[in-house]
């Protein structure tokens, strides 16, 4: 229904335990969802004309949709890793938009850049949140329609060069189409997702990972996925071939295997300063 859709009870995984407050576009319209831990399930509430999808999709945001039967952890720095968060499962967003367009921003920036450009985004041309969300400061990416007319001076300012800003306007002229791939296997999801010039590898892995919950949706191309990875299983930094032949045991859940790295913060040693954002752009 739109507006308020509360108190629906949903499983919820062990090793959860903050509420949360998100707001994103959904394909019945835009909701704020919060939820929290309420004994062994969670209690959610939902705001905005797509609260009730929201709360339907709440469990496969939280990862019941998740199957890790088959992934078996042999390396020692990788069962550490699975013993500590032995129930985290891989998320559902469930709009490729909403993913799509903060992953297109990280293209071949720095962390810094990209998380900058992504909150101007939102701050200029993205909504406020239903309900509580919005009034938090709360705010919605842009939807297709909205980012299609976005000027390329407007872009510049985020900073977001012609590279990204025109991948962004490609992919919103066929925003209904990618939003299908949700139905589609990984492996055909990714063929589809990349047959959109400027989705590459990295960028249909890291849609896939946060809308589709693809286990085996592994970074490639990433500055530092690789380099972590072989150093946490080899102990040396080695390159995304070396990344992809260590990690063939575990087809199907590649992505599961770099995550839980990531969250057992194995990553490979940084040495010397941070790469400083490029300062020839406007914003």
């Amino acid at each position: 229904m739109v507006g308020l859709a509360e108190g629906r009870r949903r499983p919820l995984l062990p090793d959860r335990r903050r509420r949360a407050l998100a707001g994103a576009g959904h394909p019945e319209g835009a909701a704020t969802l919060r939820a929290r831990p309420d004994g062994d399930g969670v209690e959610a509430t939902a705001w905005g004309p797509g609260a009730t999808w929201a709360l339907d999709a709440l469990p496969a945001l939280l990862g019941d949709a998740d199957d890790p039967a088959g992934f078996e952890p042999r390396h020692p720095a990788l069962q550490r890793a699975h013993a500590a968060r032995p129930h985290w499962r891989v998320g559902r967003g469930g709009s490729v938009w909403a993913a799509l367009v903060p992953a297109v921003l990280e293209q071949k920036v720095t962390g810094q850049e990209a998380f900058a450009g992504y909150r101007r985004l939102l701050r200029r041309h993205g909504t406020a949140a239903p309900g509580p969300g919005g009034e938090l400061g709360l705010r919605l990416v842009p939807d297709a329609e909205r980012l299609r007319t976005i000027p390329s001076w407007e872009w510049l300012k985020l900073p977001a060069d012609a590279a990204r800003s025109d991948v962004l306007q490609r992919a919103a002229r066929v925003a209904p189409a990618l939003e299908r791939t949700l139905t589609l296997p990984g492996p055909d999801a990714d063929r589809a997702l990349r047959s959109l010039p400027g989705l590459g590898v990295w960028t249909s892995a890291e849609i896939r990972q946060r809308a589709h919950g693809d286990a085996d949706a592994l970074s490639v191309g990433d500055y530092h996925v690789a380099r972590s990875i072989t150093w946490a299983l080899l102990g040396e930094e080695r390159d995304d071939a070396a990344m992809l032949e260590l990690l063939e045991p575990y087809a199907g859940h590649r992505y599961r295997v770099q995550r839980l790295l990531e969250l057992a913060g194995t990553g490979h040693p940084r040495r010397g300063a941070r790469m400083a954002p490029r300062r020839h752009l406007p914003g």
